[in-house]
């Protein structure tokens, strides 16, 4: 994931910023409790395509 994208990057539903998951190859909200897809190299920040975290993925 390209550290500048993801500096300018923020979650579309909280405006909140992103930390990335390489191995699950996702971008995570706390704020929103919202985890944005990477699809072949490209954050998919659709709301509607991520997934809700879990609470223990929040607490991490």
């Amino acid at each position: 994931m390209n550290t500048q994208l993801l500096d300018i990057l923020v979650c579309p539903l909280s405006k909140a910023p992103l930390v990335y998951h390489a191995d699950k190859q996702e971008l995570w909200c706390r704020q929103s409790k919202l985890a944005y897809p990477i699809r072949d190299g490209i954050p998919v920040m659709m709301v509607e395509e991520a997934r809700e975290l879990s609470a223990e993925e929040c607490a991490a």
